[in-house]
């Protein structure tokens, strides 16, 4: 899935590239766009009281980016473990070239901090994360 994200001014650090930790906001954008256009998006979740808290992030630099870059970001799922998401992001510039890729693995609460048996208590969710993981 394509999310657009065009760098700000106020995202550039003095050296006039963008700030690495601005890669990482971008992944929660793309993440939370792709949630929403599956049908699953945050307010519904937090509506049922599911939190997904992020495990760990890894991203590789490839290339530098800088105000006003126009920046597609293409999020998939790349696993999913019934309690565990990994996404994958591949950003590229205006010219296609990747600038960055990177991961994000998450897990599935209840608002207790309990692991939530998306299968069973969320099928139809568990169901478009499954098939787009490709299992």
């Amino acid at each position: 899935m394509i999310y657009k994200h065009k760098v700000n001014y106020y995202e550039t650090d003095r050296m006039g590239i963008t700030h690495h930790s601005n890669y990482i906001r971008w992944m929660e954008e793309a993440r939370v766009f792709y949630l929403a256009e599956v049908g699953w998006d945050y307010d519904r979740l937090e509506e049922l009281g599911v939190v997904s808290p992020v495990l760990s992030v890894s991203a590789q630099y490839i290339k530098t980016t800088t105000f006003p870059d126009d920046i597609t970001i293409d999020v998939e799922v790349e696993e999913f473990k019934g309690v565990k998401l990994k996404m994958k992001y591949t950003m590229t510039n205006e010219a296609g070239e990747v600038v960055c890729r990177a991961t994000s693995e998450h897990c599935f609460l209840d608002s207790a901090g309990v692991p939530i048996r998306m299968k069973k208590q969320y099928p139809e969710f568990y169901g478009i994360l499954s098939e787009a993981a490709g299992k």
